[in-house]
C-alpha cells in the first residue's frame, strides 16, 4: 500500500522543492579551499559514471590523495557555517557517497545486492555530508532512543543552484530533523551554501518557513517515502516531527564532531571504517 502513495509523495515533495530564485547552471569548481588554508582540494575521477569502477578521488595541493572525510576541515571559521561535501546534485538520481570503508574515502555510487542504486525519483536538493562528523552507533540519543547510523552527518542543502558532486562548498546551517531509519537516528542538517543569493535572509529555521514555505515539509515527506518503493516501511522522525533549529543543528554538529574525534583517536571501534 506505501508504495501505492510514492508517486503522490514524490510530487508532493517537487512542489515543496520550488526556490524564489531562478535554479543556477551545474556549477562544477575543481578547486576549493577549506578555513582559508594555503593547501587546496583537487577531484580527479577513475572508471566511467554509471559503473561499479567509478570513484571521485581528493588530492591535496601537492598531489597526494586525502579523504574528503577526514581531511577536510568542518569548520570554515565563522560560527555555524561549515563545510559540505556534496555528493548528490539536486534533481538527480544516481545515489552517490562519499565511501566510508574504503581507503582514502573516494565518492563512488552506492551498490545494493549487486546493482548500483539510484532514487526512484530525483531528490530535489543538493545533497551531501559534513566531513569529521560521524553518527556513533554505539551511542543512544537519550530523546529519540535510537543510535547512530555509523556514518558522518547528512545535509540537505536548499539553495537555488545545482552543486556539482565532490564540491566543497562552506554552508551555513539552519535547522535539523531526526530522522529515524531502520532504527537508526539519521539527522539531516538543513543549510543553504553562504555563497546562495538567499542565504542573506535566512538565518534559522523559522526564516526557512516564512521565506521558502513548504521546503522543510517537502524535506521531511521526499525521506519519509523515499524507501517504499522498494517495499521498506515510511521513515519516522524524532521530537514529533519538528524541524529543529539552528541552535539545536549547531548542537548535533559538535557532538557528532567530538563523535568524530574519538573514532579518530582509536576510543572508538572503528569496525569496517577507513579511518587512516
Amino acid at each position: 500500500a506505501a508504495m501505492a502513495f510514492a508517486p503522490a509523495a514524490r510530487r508532493l515533495a517537487s512542489r515543496f522543492a520550488a526556490r524564489p530564485l531562478a535554479a543556477a547552471a551545474l556549477r562544477r569548481p575543481s578547486r576549493f579551499a577549506a578555513l582559508g588554508a594555503r593547501w587546496q582540494v583537487t577531484t580527479a575521477v577513475d572508471g566511467e559514471a554509471g559503473t561499479p569502477e567509478y570513484r571521485m578521488r581528493f588530492k591535496n595541493a601537492a598531489g597526494a590523495e586525502i579523504s574528503p572525510w577526514h581531511d577536510v576541515s568542518l569548520f570554515t571559521g565563522e560560527e555555524g557555517v561549515y563545510n559540505c561535501i556534496i555528493e548528490i546534485p539536486k534533481n538527480t538520481k544516481p545515489k552517490m557517497e562519499v565511501a566510508i570503508k574504503e581507503p582514502r574515502n573516494p565518492i563512488a555510487q552506492d551498490i545494493k545486492k549487486g546493482k548500483l542504486r539510484d532514487y526512484h525519483g530525483p531528490i530535489f536538493w543538493n545533497y551531501g555530508m559534513l566531513p569529521q562528523t560521524w553518527e556513533d552507533p554505539n551511542v543512544v540519543h537519550p530523546e529519540t532512543k535510537c543510535a547512530g547510523d555509523n556514518d558522518p552527518v547528512d545535509v540537505v542543502e536548499i539553495g537555488s543552484a545545482s552543486l556539482a558532486t565532490g564540491s566543497v562548498e562552506p554552508v551555513k546551517v539552519l535547522g535539523v530533523l531526526a530522522m529515524i531509519d531502520d532504527g537508526e537516528l539519521d539527522w539531516k542538517l538543513i543549510a543553504i551554501r553562504t555563497a546562495d543569493p538567499l542565504a542573506a535572509e535566512l538565518h534559522d529555521i523559522a526564516d526557512v518557513e516564512a521565506k521558502c514555505p513548504g521546503v522543510v515539509t517537502g524535506i521531511r515527506e521526499w525521506f519519509r517515502w523515499y524507501k517504499t518503493p522498494d517495499g521498506k516501511p515510511l521513515n519516522a522522525f524524532g521530537f514529533d516531527e519538528v524541524a529543529l533549529s539552528r541552535a539545536h543543528a549547531v548542537e548535533v554538529v559538535k557532538e557528532t564532531h567530538e563523535a568524530w574525534k574519538k573514532l579518530m583517536e582509536g576510543k572508538t571501534d572503528q569496525g569496517k571504517l577507513w579511518i587512516k
